[in-house]
């Protein structure tokens, strides 16, 4: 069931439908029989990977919900007090439409342009769908995106209104010389939120060559573009002062996160709980991590590698200051339907929000988080790189704090 946790849908054992997935989308049926929906996207719009370069996309909108009510159906941050049944009966609502696409020739799609306004927009955008015939009631699940509910081949799209746009979404989007990465970083200093950032790159809005990009390729590409973005300026920070571990649990996705005064460095530790999602027999533990330099390939724990550095690198960002942080995600059996990528993000947001724990030594700091971390602590200690690295070796700092420190005894 290892091959389940590190695969997660991709189709890694060869069978052509996930065993897993379709557990979940048969639990939960959707009907709807109309072939015409009127509502207002959140604004969200999807874009698929399979047969890339021939993929589908379209925008998402929940029938006969309009204003700013339908914000809700794809704002992850405004879900952190609910329950997995409420996030997934909410999605359940939120059809989505689609056409195939080629990535090479999308310019001149007029179905594609109209998705692209609706993803240009801040606001819920009134919108009008007609189906080539009733979308089909499933609900759909994936380790990445967020559950989504029934789908149909467009046959006519209709915006309703105009999109508000951002000025600074605006002259970003109006730039076709700025890069991808680039546009990303501005965006986000510009405190545009990840979530639209997405949608735009997701879109074929920034960038040079403003191609299509596959949703979930797309969510990680933001949240590594800003963390790399990030470890920049991180790395030339003053040292924090103390040991510190941060714990916290959203969606029985239990955090906890620990931070040195060394260089910057990070660790992410997933240990699978049986009966959590993905994995209903054994432990499982992956480990994955990075020097100052950052992520050279893709990490092994997909997504959810960098969904939950961003947080920390934004945290230390924030604090002005450097750390070496080891990060360890425990999924709890409570966390038993996938809801996306973004309850990882959240979950360590949520944890770096929490009062830290201070310690003199690591040491202590550990026998802190054995009695936090459920499962038995022989599985995963001697997994983590950093850990070990962090207790055998000084750094230069650690050596003239030293030296300092005996002259003047």
């Amino acid at each position: 069931m290892g091959l389940c946790i590190r695969c997660k849908g991709k189709g890694f054992c060869g069978r052509p439908i996930c065993p897993v997935i379709k557990r979940f989308e048969l639990q939960k049926k959707v009907q709807t029989s109309k072939t015409s929906i009127f509502g207002a996207s959140p604004p969200s719009v999807f874009i698929g990977r399979a047969g890339y370069p021939l993929v589908n996309a379209g925008p998402l909108l929940p029938p006969g919900i309009t204003g700013n009510e339908a914000s809700s159906y794809d704002a992850p941050e405004q879900w952190l007090d609910k329950t997995i049944e409420d996030i997934i009966s909410l999605r359940s609502n939120l059809i989505r439409s689609k056409t195939t696409v080629n990535v090479k020739k999308a310019p001149n799609n007029r179905l594609l342009q109209q998705t692209q306004e609706i993803a240009l927009s801040l606001k819920p955008i009134d919108t009008e769908i007609l189906f080539e015939k009733p979308p089909v009631a499933t609900l759909r699940f994936d380790d990445v995106l967020t559950p989504m509910g029934p789908s149909g081949d467009i046959k006519k799209l209709d915006i309703a209104e105009n999109p508000v746009v951002p000025n600074r979404v605006d002259a970003i989007v109006s730039d076709t010389d700025v890069r991808s990465t680039d546009a990303i970083n501005e965006l986000y200093t510009s405190n545009i939120s990840e979530d639209y950032i997405t949608r735009l790159l997701s879109a074929g809005l920034i960038g040079r060559k403003r191609k299509l990009v596959p949703t979930r390729w797309s969510i990680t590409a933001t949240d590594d573009s800003i963390g790399k973005q990030l470890i920049q300026e991180i790395q030339y920070y003053p040292e924090i002062t103390n040991i510190t571990v941060h714990s916290g649990e959203l969606f029985g996705n239990h955090f906890e996160i620990l931070l040195l005064p060394r260089h910057y460095s990070f660790e992410l530790m997933e240990i699978w709980m049986p009966k959590s999602v993905w994995n209903p027999e054994d432990t499982w533990i992956g480990v994955d991590s990075e020097n100052h330099h950052g992520k050279k390939s893709y990490s092994t724990l997909g997504g959810g590698y960098y969904a939950a550095r961003l947080p920390i690198l934004e945290h230390l960002q924030q604090k002005r200051r450097c750390a070496t942080a080891i990060a360890i995600r425990e999924v709890l059996p409570s966390y038993w339907a996938p809801l996306g990528v973004w309850v990882v993000r959240e979950a360590a947001r949520l944890t770096l929000t929490k009062q830290p724990m201070i310690f003199e030594t690591i040491e202590a700091a550990l026998n802190y988080i054995y009695t936090k971390i459920n499962s038995p602590k022989e599985l995963w200690q001697q997994r983590l790189k950093l850990l070990t690295e962090s207790r055998t070796q000084h750094t230069l700092n650690q050596y003239f704090n030293a030296a300092y420190s005996v002259c003047r005894d």
